[in-house]
C-alpha cells in the first residue's frame, strides 16, 4: 500500500511490521473512521516470552499509541492443547497449575510496553480458558468443526511439516487451528475485536478465523502477519550461544539484556530501530548510515532503547554505564551478572566449563568446552588454554571475585561466600 490512510497502518508500515493481509485496502479504511481492537495470543509455555516475541510485542505498543485498543490473549486453553506451528514434535502437556504459574508470570513484561486503562484505546488482557474450557464438545464439533475440511487442514505448513518428516501430529494438537480460529471468533462477540495479529507462520491459523466469523457471524474481520525476522547472519531473532534472550527480569539480566541489542550485526542495526525502539524515523535514517566504527554508536543506543523498553530507564542507564566499565576502562564493575558459589567448592579446584555454563556464558557442559577449545573463553582477561583447566581459589582477586568472559562482549562474575 503506497500511501495508508489510518495512522495505524502508515506507522506499520514505515516501521516494517506488515507482511502479509487478509484486506488491507479495507482494514485501512476501517482503522481511518473509529478505535478498532485488535489482539495477539500468547501460550503459556513458559515462564517468560524472549526477544522472538518481541515483535508481536511492540506491534501492540505501535497498534495502541496510534490511537486503538489492543487485547493481550493469554493461552490457558490453547496451551493444554500445544500449537504445532514450526515444531518438529509434541510439546510436553503442563498442568493447569503449571500454566496458571506461567501466565501469571508473563504478565509481568506486558505492563512496561502497552497501558492498561480505561480510556479508549486502554489494553485488555484476557484468558481463552475462560471460554475453551467450557466447551461441550459434540455442540462444537456441529456448530465450528463442520466449517474445516481435512483436505484443507492438510495443507497447512504446521501440519505438513510434521507429516513430511514423518514426525508424529497428535489428533489435540490438529485441533489447536480451530480452537484458534474460535478463539477470534469468540473475540469478536465478546470485545468487538476485529484484528488479529502475529507472526508470518501463524497465517493460516489467522485466515482460519478470519473465515470463520465471516461464515457464523456474517462480521468481517481481519488478519495482518508481520515477516519472520532473520538477522543478516541467516539466525533466528532471539537465539544466541547461551540461549534464549528473556524478557523476564528474573531469567536474564538487565546487563546480558543490553549486550544482546549491543552484539547486532551492522546490517541489522536499522531495522531493528524500526522495530524495537520509538526513536523518530529520521533519527533512525541518520543512524543507519553510520559507518566503521561509528555504527557503534548507532548499536549503543538500539541497546539502551531496546532495554528502556523491557526493563526500564535506570535498568538501561546502569547497563550501559557497566559495559563502558568493562570495556572502556578495562575493569570488572559490579553490576556484571553475578553467580554466588560456596568459597568450598573452589578449594579442591572446579572445571572452568562447569563454571561458564553456571554462569550463563554457555548453554551446555559441551558448549563451554568447544569455547575453550575455539580459544574465546578467559579468566580475569587471561586465555583457559587447557580444556579441563580448573579454577581455584587462587584465582579469587581481593575481593573474593573471579571473571569469566566469552569472546570480547560478555563477561560474568563469580563471588565466592
Amino acid at each position: 500500500m503506497s500511501n495508508p490512510k489510518s495512522e495505524f497502518l502508515k506507522v506499520f508500515q514505515d516501521r516494517g511490521f506488515i507482511h502479509q493481509c487478509t484486506n488491507l485496502e479495507a482494514l485501512d479504511e476501517l482503522a481511518g473512521n473509529e478505535v478498532i481492537t485488535a489482539y495477539i495470543g500468547y501460550d503459556a509455555t513458559g515462564d517468560s516470552l524472549h526477544v522472538g516475541h518481541l515483535v508481536s510485542i511492540m506491534m501492540l505498543r505501535a497498534f495502541q499509541r496510534a490511537g486503538h485498543r489492543p487485547i493481550v490473549l493469554m493461552g490457558g486453553g490453547t496451551t493444554k492443547v500445544g500449537d504445532p506451528s514450526g515444531k518438529d514434535e509434541t510439546r510436553q502437556l503442563l498442568t493447569d497449575a503449571q500454566i496458571a504459574e506461567n501466565i501469571a508470570r508473563i504478565k509481568q513484561v506486558f505492563a512496561r510496553f502497552i497501558d492498561f486503562d480505561d480510556g479508549p484505546s486502554g489494553a485488555i488482557m484476557v484468558n481463552n480458558a475462560d471460554w475453551l474450557d467450557d466447551l461441550q464438545y459434540i455442540p462444537f464439533l456441529r456448530d465450528v468443526g463442520r466449517h474445516f475440511t481435512i483436505n484443507r487442514m492438510l495443507t497447512f505448513d504446521s501440519v505438513k511439516l510434521r507429516l513430511d518428516r514423518e514426525q508424529p501430529l497428535t489428533f489435540l494438537e490438529f485441533n489447536y487451528m480451530i480452537l484458534q480460529a474460535y478463539d477470534f471468533m469468540e473475540l469478536s462477540r465478546r470485545h468487538a475485536c476485529r484484528l488479529q495479529m502475529g507472526g508470518s507462520d501463524q497465517w493460516g491459523n489467522i485466515v482460519n478465523g478470519v473465515e470463520l466469523s465471516r461464515r457464523i457471524t456474517g462480521q468481517e474481520v481481519f488478519g495482518l502477519t508481520t515477516p519472520l525476522i532473520m538477522t543478516s547472519s541467516g539466525t533466528k531473532m532471539g537465539k544466541t550461544a547461551s540461549g534464549a534472550v528473556w524478557l523476564n527480569e528474573d531469567r536474564l539480566s538487565a546487563y546480558d539484556y543490553w549486550q544482546y541489542w549491543r552484539n547486532t550485526d551492522d546490517g541489522d542495526v536499522g531495522r531493528f530501530l524500526r522495530l524495537f525502539t520509538d526513536l523518530p524515523l529520521d533519527e533512525i535514517t541518520r543512524l543507519e548510515k553510520l559507518e566503521g566504527v561509528e555504527i557503534n554508536d548507532a548499536k549503543k543506543i538500539l541497546a539502551f532503547e531496546a532495554t528502556k523498553l523491557c526493563r526500564g530507564e535506570e535498568e538501561a542507564k546502569k547497563a550501559a554505564e557497566t559495559a563502558r566499565q568493562t570495556f572502556e576502562q578495562g575493569r570488572a564493575s559490579s553490576d556484571l551478572p553475578t553467580t554466588e558459589i560456596p568459597k568450598d567448592r573452589l578449594s579442591p579446584g572446579v572445571p572452568a566449563f562447569e563454571l561458564l555454563r553456571e554462569a550463563g556464558l554457555a548453554e551446555s557442559n559441551s558448549a563451554a568446552r568447544r569455547l575453550i577449545k575455539g580459544g574465546g573463553a578467559r579468566i580475569n582477561d587471561q586465555p583457559i588454554k587447557e580444556e579441563l583447566r580448573s579454577v581455584t581459589l587462587d584465582d579469587l582477586d581481593g575481593d573474593g571475585v573471579i571473571k569469566l568472559s566469552a569472546g570480547k562482549k560478555r563477561h560474568a562474575l563469580i563471588k565466592a561466600s
